[in-house]
């Protein structure tokens, strides 16, 4: 059976490296979906990577808009009756000259509640032996948050909950409180504990049947990259280049499924505890 892939994000940086990525190693007979929110950045994109390898279609995709990921679901459903393997990398980037409270609405649309739309819609259509992946980051771990906040996001029930939570921290941003309380500053680990937390949630619901069927279900971290987003924050004049760091990610899709992987935040094949009470 032919595969068929999906990169979230995927114009730029680590996203397109994704696709490339998936390209080259996949079959000709494949199809790997490159999908973005603007169109010229789109056919851009899909225009730059190498023959030779699967199938490389651009598609338009904005992770923010409620109805989007269902929709491109759909499509793709009927289309090759599933998906095997799914980047969810959307992210929206925050600068350290950012007012959080100016920017939280549409960074968690993109960063959070893109992410749970993209689980909804597209963990159904895993096909065997598929892979759903979120990109995510090693600030999305409990560690990061203050104890008091454990319970916020630890043990939800449905992915419901997480957008429930999520939407406190965001309004508690907007309207200030969140300064006087015991969430850290940096939004970024708010927003990536969310996604993590998400990814665990769906994964505590699918998990005997995602055994059975050969699924990993996960959220990875790409470790520090040579971006111009994270030139801002710190010297990343060392660290790897998108191109490098989706090579570990590359390896997670393609490789057999590492069962103590799933539900869980990986780095480097490696996972990353959750809390200090899971080391």
């Amino acid at each position: 059976m032919t595969k068929v892939a999906l990169v979230t994000g995927a114009t730029q940086g680590l996203g397109l490296a994704l696709a490339e990525g998936l390209a080259h190693r996949m079959s000709t007979e494949d199809t790997v979906y490159l999908t973005g929110r603007d169109i010229d950045r789109v056919t851009q994109a899909v225009d730059t990577v190498p023959s030779g390898g699967a199938r490389v279609r651009g598609e338009i995709l904005d992770v923010a808009n409620p109805e989007a990921a269902d929709r491109l679901a759909r499509q793709l459903n009927e289309r090759h009756g599933g998906v095997d393997i799914v980047f969810n990398n959307a992210v929206m980037r925050v600068g350290p000259d950012d007012d959080p409270r100016a920017i939280v609405d549409r960074y968690t649309e993109v960063n959070n509640f893109g992410t749970t739309r993209m689980l909804r819609a597209f963990a159904p259509l895993l096909r065997d032996n598929g892979r759903l992946i979120v990109v995510a980051s090693s600030f999305g771990r409990l560690h990061y948050l203050a104890p008091a906040l454990h319970d916020r996001f630890a043990n939800l029930s449905s992915l419901d909950d997480v957008d429930k939570q999520v939407a406190a921290w965001r309004d508690a941003v907007r309207d200030g409180s969140a300064r006087s309380g015991a969430w850290p500053g940096f939004v970024n680990i708010p927003s990536k504990i969310g996604q993590v937390a998400a990814v665990r949630t769906l994964a505590e619901q699918r998990r005997e049947d995602d055994a059975e069927r050969g699924i990993l279900l996960a959220a990875v971290c790409p470790g520090m990259m040579n971006t111009p987003t994270s030139a801002m924050w710190w010297d990343v004049s060392t660290a790897p280049t998108p191109a490098q760091a989706a090579v570990a990610l590359l390896d997670l899709a393609l490789d057999p499924v590492r069962p103590q992987h799933y539900g869980q935040l990986v780095r480097d094949g490696e996972v990353l505890p959750w809390s200090p009470t899971s080391m």
